[in-house]
């Protein structure tokens, strides 16, 4: 939920994110098949609140989620949901993009959202007050860092990193991007995409979905136990 690749590779749309979180939190659930407004949602679930930073639905729609808008947000408790829970109200609605557009965020903490449906590609935002929506060409590649854990300088020099990688890798495949998000700038832990800022916040997961014509496979990798999972959806 705090640092998320885009990449278009032939046919193959290629999403991966590193999830940075507080030591102190439970451990997410391995990634599981769940029923959500009565479509079925693939997706590891974060024990406290029940939601989840990274979601593939059964038309092989993803949508990812970091924490933060466009600035770093004073925290200013109680919300009146978890932004976990509002990743499942939109994907779980017929089409993620409506979801967004309809869902009522006031009072929910800042985020955003990197969303894949039908081979589209949206940037959304929540900035505490208004939704603001773009939509990318997704033939292009691009990178997300959440501004609650880096800086905007922090942030450019990870744009500078992926920007050599593509130079380095100008057809990357799944296994390159799952390289790139667990071994760039490993040197740096305050910033790496692996981090570990004095144990209390580092990244705890890679997931990764790769869509390609009718389906979708989605890995994780748990940094903590060592272990993957994977799994498939096919379009019927």
């Amino acid at each position: 939920m705090c640092t998320v690749t885009f990449v278009r590779s032939g046919d193959k749309y290629i999403i991966t994110s590193n999830r940075d979180e507080r030591s102190t939190r439970p451990a997410s659930f391995k990634p599981e098949l769940y029923s959500v407004q009565q479509k079925k949602i693939y997706f590891p679930k974060d024990p406290l609140a029940g939601g989840t930073w990274f979601a593939v639905d059964e038309k092989s729609n993803v949508l990812v989620l970091l924490n933060g808008a466009f600035t770093k947000h004073l925290i200013a408790p109680p919300f009146e949901k978890s932004r976990g829970l509002v990743v499942l109200d939109i994907i779980g609605a017929n089409s993620p993009l409506t979801g967004w557009e309809s869902a009522k965020l006031s009072g929910i903490e800042p985020f955003t959202l990197v969303i894949l449906e039908n081979s589209r590609l949206f940037h959304l935002v929540w900035d505490f007050s208004t939704k603001h929506s773009f939509e990318l060409d997704p033939s292009h590649n691009y990178i997300w860092s959440s501004v609650t854990l880096y800086s905007k300088a922090i942030i450019e020099a990870r744009k500078e990193w992926f920007q050599q990688f593509q130079e380095e890798h100008p057809l990357p495949d799944e296994t390159d991007m799952i390289n790139f998000h667990m071994n760039t700038a490993g040197h740096d832990k305050q910033n790496g995409l692996i981090m570990n800022r004095e144990n209390i916040v580092k990244t705890q997961s890679v997931t990764q979905a790769v869509v390609e014509k009718n389906k979708a496979d989605i890995f994780y990798h748990d940094i903590a136990t060592n272990q993957n999972f994977s799994n498939t959806f096919f379009i019927v």
